[in-house]
């Protein structure tokens, strides 16, 4: 919704395709499914120029099953419709936890390593088979655009996205002994990136960051909810119960390791600079939702 927002604003022609309802919508939206045969004739109808699919980025939160395992389908079909209505551009946003988090991996990971840490972790799994599909077209497809961005996590007043559900609760739960560095940033920067990789065509795979990681405990505290250290053990069936968030389990390793990108990349490319700091971005999420301690 955002960035359709800012589109509009940038004077685009915005289009969009999308199962969920969007009541009023200031855009034309197909709902329905992607795979269908009436969103490839939408394709087709709007003969778009740039195709930004946003699916991939799911949620260790288990929400939506349902998405799950869908992702490489989709993901290889936004390909096709984009070849075949005539797109110049695709751009394809995944995440920085591509990269997995682990106690032997590097911290600073760079856009060419291999993805890790991906079993016991479906969610992971999925999301890194579609990256590789949507890496795979920029030498399949060369004759189309490819931009693959990996973003770290958002947070902002809008609440939406991992780090928001998980800081939604009262009471957020760390691992026992762990406190790893977490790297996000303000929603409407995340959205700019967007815009800029839109306006300069990227071709390749870039990392995406805001202000230098923090650790986790300190990112909770600021948000004015209490940390709660809970040994590994016992958070695996502590989860969703006791007011605490109801996480996969496999996304426990990303509460004890970093994963901390590199963006040295998309900054050489784009000159972007975001705009709201580490305190300023965390504020504007504490402000929309206050713990109602």
């Amino acid at each position: 919704m955002q960035l359709v927002l800012r589109l509009l604003a940038d004077g685009y022609d915005v289009f969009g395709i999308d199962r969920r309802p969007w009541q009023s919508a200031p855009i034309e939206i197909h709902h329905g499914d992607l795979r269908t045969r009436s969103a490839e004739q939408a394709f087709v109808a709007w003969r778009p120029d740039v195709v930004v699919h946003m699916e991939p980025a799911a949620s260790p939160f288990a929400e939506d099953d349902d998405r799950q395992g869908r992702l490489v389908e989709m993901t290889r079909t936004v390909f096709e419709y984009a070849r075949g209505s005539g797109a110049a551009h695709c751009v394809f946003v995944g995440r920085h936890t591509y990269y997995g988090a682990g106690a032997s991996l590097p911290l600073f990971h760079i856009e060419d390593e291999p993805a890790s840490e991906m079993h016991g972790y479906p969610r992971l799994a999925d999301l890194v088979a579609a990256d590789l599909v949507a890496s795979n077209a920029i030498w399949r497809f060369p004759e189309l655009t490819t931009t693959i961005l990996r973003p770290c996590y958002t947070l902002g007043p809008t609440g939406i996205g991992t780090l928001a559900l998980y800081l939604r609760a009262e009471r957020v739960p760390l691992v026992w002994g762990f406190d790893p560095l977490f790297q996000f940033m303000h929603e409407e920067d995340a959205i700019s990136a967007l815009v800029k990789a839109i306006e300069r065509r990227l071709r390749g795979v870039f990392n995406v960051a805001g202000p230098p990681p923090l650790p986790l405990s300190w990112v909770v505290r600021e948000a004015g909810r209490l940390p709660i250290h809970i040994p590994e053990f016992a958070l695996t069936g502590a989860l969703g119960h006791f007011g605490l968030p109801q996480l996969d389990r496999g996304a426990i390793a990303h509460l004890k390791y970093p994963v901390v990108v590199d963006a040295s990349a998309f900054i050489a490319a784009t000159g972007f600079a975001y705009a709201h700091d580490a305190v300023d971005t965390i504020h504007t999420f504490r402000d929309a939702f206050p713990p109602s301690g």
